[in-house]
């Protein structure tokens, strides 16, 4: 197979991450997540937020960080409002669910709840008999890669706060996000706006790792607690904090993301310039472009990508996916072959 394009986590880690945690190896630190890197990467974020006022916790992987949140955010009888193709709602086994919460999906355009979809659900939660909705959680970028502007988190905010709800944004791709050049979105915004969101480490060149921010000072009180019960207060939590240090003691974390895009657009370019359309309007490292089944096949055989939906009897969506690792070499080729191919 010439390259793969399922993911943005199949190669493993920067380099610089690998220099990084070999220099401190041999170094003795605290554990459980109080050790000098992780509380210097606490630090640096505050410094990149603008703003010493939120609590810094390193988790291990996505989906770990959205279950505890909804743990920690929701009382047993309260809900989560997400997008139908949210992460919690599709592609998390349920993880929520097991926690005892309901998820209540709203069928969407390009993957983004707006404030007209979050308050009609508030609205038809009318008392004690039904679940009381008091999360909306939505990501940053969509998983279509499509992305808020800041226009459309302050209203969804907004709405928020009127309705006593929490607002939590999955950060998976928040670098992609941020650097997108169709974004006015700074990390000090979803500071402001969010009451808790997650820095994504895993899918921006880092060997594993997300940073939970926890904005809501109600919060804050005990959240260590749902770490610990839940498997995420690593002995080792060093291996996380060495990593964003790394990432954001100066802009590596930022260039990575824009290599990221970059690429995705390059495969986007080049594929409209074939004639074909897409599924979402994406401007991040994800795109989804619609194609015939039979040039499905042929560009199977080389390249790896999800099939993402049908679209008709003759054609489906594909998922392909550029990293901070996609070698421009490797997109200029699988354009050549779908040309070639079509």
């Amino acid at each position: 197979m010439k390259c793969h394009f399922f993911n943005d986590y199949s190669e493993g880690a920067h380099p610089r991450i690998l220099e990084a945690l070999q220099r401190c190896n041999d170094s003795q630190e605290t554990g459980y997540g109080e050790d000098s890197f992780s509380l210097q990467a606490a630090l640096i974020l505050k410094s990149k937020m603008g703003t010493a006022d939120v609590d810094v916790h390193f988790l291990s992987a996505g989906t770990q960080a959205n279950f505890i949140a909804m743990a920690a955010m929701l009382r047993p009888y309260e809900s989560v409002i997400a997008a139908d193709s949210g992460h919690i709602a599709v592609h998390e086994a349920g993880a929520v669910e097991s926690t005892g919460h309901k998820i209540n999906t709203i069928a969407v355009a390009q993957g983004k709840l707006t404030p007209k979809d979050i308050q009609g659900v508030v609205d038809s939660h009318t008392d004690e008999h039904m679940v009381k909705p008091r999360v909306v959680f939505i990501s940053q970028a969509t998983e279509v890669g499509t992305i808020y502007a800041k226009a459309e988190l302050e209203v969804i905010s907004n709405v928020c706060k009127k309705n006593d709800l929490y607002l939590y944004v999955d950060g998976a791709r928040l670098g992609s996000a941020l650097m997108s050049e169709r974004s006015d979105v700074t990390i000090s915004d979803i500071a402001q706006f969010a009451d808790m969101f997650y820095i994504g480490g895993t899918k921006n060149g880092a060997l594993l790792g997300e940073a939970m921010v926890i904005v809501n000072p109600v919060l804050k009180k005990d959240f260590r607690y749902f770490l610990k019960q839940r498997g995420a207060l690593l002995a080792k939590g060093r291996v996380l904090g060495v990593q964003f240090v790394e990432l954001f003691i100066d802009d590596l974390y930022f260039d990575l993301a824009k290599h990221a895009n970059a690429m995705a657009k390059k495969l986007s370019d080049g594929i409209v310039a074939l004639g074909h359309s897409f599924l979402a309007d994406s401007s991040t490292n994800q795109i989804f472009p619609i194609l015939p089944n039979a040039l499905i096949e042929k560009m199977k055989v080389d390249y790896g990508f999800y099939v993402w939906g049908k679209i008709d009897a003759d054609h489906s969506s594909i998922r392909l996916v550029a990293s901070w690792a996609t070698k421009e070499s490797a997109v200029d080729e699988f354009l050549t072959d779908l040309r070639t191919r079509s």
